[in-house]
């Protein structure tokens, strides 16, 4: 779990333990969720068709295949907590649908960041608490507790959902629901606890967290020195961060938030205080921008928490307010598309992301500027000019083929994939037609 690569190059961003080896400044449990891509690297690159000079992008590769399979997870256990709790299998699947493909889990499944991780144990933590309708039991609640301890343990901001979970609890059950919410905050409690044992193994300080006190340029980043508006406004209509424009389809599922609060009171608050609590405490974040990532990074997870109420939205929806669903989900997917199709760090230090000393410019527009980029590569190629890798369309595939990895390989792997998706497609869309059927 040591970083001594980043100590080369770039400046170095982390902290060295006791021992003097250098540490990111992340939680422990998104290294031990990558250890078993990382295995899966290893035996790829020394596949036939792999050279020794290719083995690292293939490694790397393997690992953000986990932030491609996070996505996919959420995606499946939200569509499974939904079903689950009554809501018609159509308006579950596009609940699901909308959540992975228009807002940016899509995009965040193909680099190496913790949200997919943290998305997946978010909604694991809302299903385990609220999977039925009937009070939520002292099981469900420590279950419920414990994945809110592990998303901590990814990234201790996520303490912050710890409350509002136990809110929604007492909420929901009333007086019979105090001792589910202690339970539930005993069980984040745990994973606290381990982090704060971690910390103090490594750094002599269960405080110490392994963040740096200034980054490049000497700017404190991690405390709360954004005035409050300048984040709120950020988050809402800046045209980099936006969460309407990087999620518009969360615009049909606050409309459904009145619909959904009379099926489940609890669900209701997770969807309307989760989002809320993060935007508060994230607006007035130092580095509220989230530092070099496409679009509103920390507000990714707690979006998921609002696609019961698009749930809700789908249920009740006309064909017209349905179509509008899918029109703002397309736009979302096209946002997302945009982030993907060229490299967002190259498009960031051409056009500006930062003022000086890391002050994050709010007129920075990605949606224009990476699609000229996309576009400058297309024309490139087109002229027959060669596009080193990571640069123009890089998506692994290519990137990969780019870097000398032969095609049989690259084949039989895209081959593999298009064959479980089709085969998974079939087995979804024959179940929606035996559930119409019933």
């Amino acid at each position: 779990m040591s970083v001594p690569e980043t100590v080369q190059g770039r400046g170095f961003y982390g902290e060295r333990d006791r021992l003097g080896r250098p540490r990111a400044p992340n939680g422990p449990l998104h290294a031990v969720t990558l250890a078993p891509f990382y295995l899966l690297g290893i035996g790829l690159s020394h596949a036939p068709g792999v050279s020794a000079g290719n083995r690292d992008e293939v490694l790397a590769f393997a690992v953000v295949l986990s932030s491609a399979t996070f996505a996919a997870l959420a995606a499946a256990l939200l569509f499974g907590w939904l079903k689950g709790r009554g809501f018609p299998p159509r308006a579950a699947l596009g609940a699901a649908l909308a959540c992975a493909l228009g807002t940016p889990l899509f995009a965040y499944s193909g680099w190496l960041f913790t949200e997919p991780l943290t998305t997946c144990l978010l909604i694991g933590a809302a299903w385990a608490a609220f999977g039925n309708d009937r009070p939520v039991s002292l099981s469900d609640a420590l279950l419920a507790g414990l994945l809110l301890g592990a998303c901590l343990l990814a990234r201790p901001a996520h303490a912050i959902a710890v409350p509002i979970f136990a809110l929604a609890v007492i909420v929901r059950d009333g007086r019979r629901g105090l001792a589910a919410a202690s339970l539930l905050g005993i069980g984040a409690a745990v994973g606290l606890a381990i982090y704060l044992m971690w910390n103090w193994r490594l750094f002599g300080n269960p405080f110490d967290f392994g963040y740096p006190e200034t980054a490049d340029g000497g700017k404190r980043l991690n405390g709360f020195a954004t005035p409050l508006w300048r984040g709120v406004v950020g988050f809402l209509f800046s045209p980099g961060k936006s969460i309407f424009i990087f999620a518009p389809v969360i615009l049909a599922a606050l409309f459904g938030l009145p619909e959904l609060w009379r099926r489940d009171r609890g669900m209701a608050m997770l969807a309307a205080g989760g989002p809320l609590l993060y935007l508060l405490f994230y607006a007035h974040y130092t580095q509220w921008e989230g530092g070099n990532c496409y679009g509103p990074r920390y507000l990714l997870p707690v979006t998921a928490l609002l696609m019961p109420a698009l749930a809700a939205f789908l249920e009740t929806a006309t064909r017209s307010e349905r179509r509008l669903a899918l029109a703002l989900t397309l736009v979302g997917m096209t946002v997302q598309a945009i982030g993907l199709a060229t490299s967002f760090l190259e498009d960031q230090s051409a056009n500006g992301y930062y003022a000086p000393v890391l002050n994050y410019r709010m007129s920075y527009s990605p949606l224009v500027s990476q699609s000229k980029l996309f576009w400058h590569y297309c024309a490139a190629t087109l002229r027959g000019e060669s596009v080193a890798p990571g640069y123009g369309f890089d998506r692994w595939f290519i990137f990969l083929y780019r870097s000398g990895v032969a095609w049989p390989p690259l084949a039989i792997l895209f081959g593999v994939t298009a064959m479980v998706f089709a085969a998974t497609g079939l087995r979804l869309a024959k179940r929606l037609g035996n559930a119409d059927v019933k």
